[in-house]
């Protein structure tokens, strides 16, 4: 069985990795100013931004994710072709309509595609499944990861689908973002009242930093720290620690507002990338994605992994 993977473009993990796995992009297109970007983490794109000027207003852009007519006819015109079943793994439901397009999209796409199998000379049925990770940025990579590994491992679309589930509920992603100011901007441009002017501002005069944690769907901040140096350290340290206790997936996710050299050269991740070596879990560090910028801001830095025991140790 040819089985395939899709993600949403917030999906932070390496270009590489997407392209050998041959990992399908659902883009989200952003809207700043009279600039739009087609956000597929494509490499250049990513550095025009980062480049450009244009991410300091960020916090302004309008997002729009691909629509559910648009997600019809990417499978219709070629998915159901390349693939016998493909999982779908979306942002959390929480956050985005991505879930719920691709979800609507599906009901179409199965009532479709016989026609377009059988005339490929294909008779067998095609099976696909819309998986809510309910995590997000770095958090997001986890679950693509295992299914890459499952599929290598010929494991069964059943199979996939209960692991898949699965981690839905045990993925811890974390965000620490560098500027408060921008997250209330942007959180006041989404509607999201969570970040108030009071505490940006003392956060910003006192130069504290929340670590923000994404579990089963929910967003809230767990520790906070003096300075970001001191605030990425406390995470990345936290990580390590987690993964000498051990992973559900052999894996860690980290992804960063800007250039990899400047996220290797943060406190505590020489120690973070030597615990995974020793523990046999591979590192993937990616640069953040352009939407993943717009909400959380340049020079944030995001992480992943999934475990069975509850988060503590901040």
């Amino acid at each position: 069985m040819r089985i395939g993977i899709v993600v949403d473009s917030t999906c932070d993990l390496p270009r590489k990795f997407i392209d050998e796995n041959q990992i399908t992009i659902l883009p989200v297109t952003i809207r700043i100013d009279d600039k739009t970007f087609i956000d597929v983490r494509d490499p250049v794109t990513t550095r025009d931004y980062l480049q450009g000027g244009v991410g300091k207003r960020g916090h302004a852009a309008e997002t729009e994710p691909l629509s559910v007519d648009a997600i019809r006819e990417l499978f219709l015109g070629r998915l159901v072709l390349d693939y016998d079943a493909v999982f779908c793994l979306t942002v959390t439901s929480s956050r985005s309509p991505i879930f719920a397009n691709a979800t609507q999209a599906s009901f179409a796409i199965l009532g479709s595609y016989r026609e377009i199998r059988q005339a490929a000379g294909n008779q067998s049925p095609f099976l696909m499944r819309v998986v809510d990770t309910r995590s997000l940025f770095a958090g997001q990579g986890v679950s693509a990861v295992e299914a890459t590994r499952m599929i290598a491992a010929d494991a069964g679309a059943g199979q996939i689908r209960e692991r898949l589930s699965e981690l839905s509920a045990q993925t811890y992603a974390y965000a620490l973002p560098r500027d408060l100011h921008y997250l209330r901007a942007r959180a006041r441009k989404k509607g999201d009242r969570s970040v108030g002017l009071l505490s940006a501002t003392l956060g910003t005069a006192l130069d504290i930093k929340p670590i923000l944690q994404c579990f089963q769907g929910e967003t809230r901040p767990v520790a906070k720290a003096r300075g970001f140096e001191q605030g990425v350290a406390m995470l990345f340290r936290h990580a390590a620690a987690t993964v000498e206790r051990g992973l559900l997936v052999p894996a860690v996710c980290v992804s960063y507002g800007g250039e990899l050299a400047e996220l290797e050269a943060l406190p505590g991740y020489r120690e973070l990338a030597e615990t995974c070596a020793a523990a046999e879990v591979t590192l993937y560090q990616s640069v953040m994605s352009i939407t993943g910028m717009v909400n959380v801001g340049p020079g944030a830095v995001t992480l992943g992994y999934a475990a069975t025991a509850a988060d503590s140790g901040f």
